[in-house]
């Protein structure tokens, strides 16, 4: 197996401590959007001192009833050179959708444009029944059970730092963090054998559960449980904002790194500022 990557960028050092241990990011929501509002949220989120642009992953925008849907990785190798001081990445990407051979190629020349900013998050796509299957469908993926679905998320990360190091490979300086999305605990194990970090929902009535359960995956293999890259996604707002709330402590509790909230188009560059402001407080 494929050794996990655990060396910390230098950019990530210099954004935690402008944010006193926690990274404040964005996810921007593509569905019925255009670029120019994309971009103007991505650069007014800059200005204001958010640390991360994320984006989501999907093609068809019906799955949230919209008439379309921006694509995740067009979004970001555009955003690479439009905001230049933040970091970039899916939120996640869909392993079913692209090759691991295509994906390696696609992640090593988005760090060589974004100049090592890309935070590469994974995850394993559709379940059965769910409105992203119907999306799998409709571009002629496959939809799986649960076993599956993992297994396709490890060898993919596998098959793309392998072929990272192989000749003819562009070879990312440095390795992007792989990050997995994970709901329940075999996704979380899988994210702390294989993977340098895990994305899971801030209101997740087992956080720090999963994310006890990939730093103790990540002792198993003799990685370091306390480099595990812990990521929340979040509704911005209130109790996020309020630095005695419950909710708050219990994310410190936790250890996580960075929060993502996520943000409607167009949005009120307002809302960036005191996001920031309120973790950096």
């Amino acid at each position: 197996m494929t050794e996990p990557a655990h060396a910390e960028h230098s950019e990530h050092r210099d954004i935690r401590a402008r944010c006193d241990g926690v990274q404040v990011d964005i996810l921007l929501d593509g569905f019925g959007a255009a670029w120019d509002d994309v971009r103007d949220a991505a650069v007014a989120a800059g200005e204001a001192g958010i640390t991360g642009v994320w984006v989501f992953d999907h093609v068809d925008g019906r799955v949230y009833g919209a008439p379309h849907v921006l694509e995740g990785w067009t979004l970001l190798s555009a955003l690479a050179v439009a905001v230049p001081d933040v970091m970039l990445g899916p939120l996640v990407l869909n392993v079913a959708n692209r090759p691991p051979g295509v994906l390696a190629a696609m992640a090593s020349t988005l760090q060589h444009i974004s100049g090592g900013r890309l935070l590469l998050g994974l995850g394993a796509g559709a379940r059965p029944g769910t409105p992203y299957a119907r999306e799998q469908e409709t571009i002629g993926q496959p939809v799986y059970g649960a076993v599956q679905r993992r297994l396709q998320v490890e060898h993919c990360i596998e098959e793309v730092r392998t072929l990272w190091r192989q000749p003819g490979f562009l070879d990312p300086d440095p390795e992007p963090p792989i990050i997995i999305g994970a709901h329940g605990e075999k996704m979380a194990d899988l994210a702390g054998r294989i993977a340098d970090g895990i994305n899971i929902p801030a209101s997740h009535p087992r956080l720090g559960e999963l994310v006890d359960v990939a730093r103790a995956a990540r002792r198993r293999v003799g990685a370091d449980p306390d480099e595990l890259m812990v990521t929340v996604l979040a509704q911005l707002g209130d109790p996020w904002l309020d630095p005695d709330s419950p909710a708050r402590k219990r994310l410190a509790a936790v250890g996580v790194d960075r929060i993502v909230f996520l943000v409607s188009l167009p949005a009120d560059p307002v809302s960036f500022t005191v996001a920031a402001g309120a973790w950096r407080r």
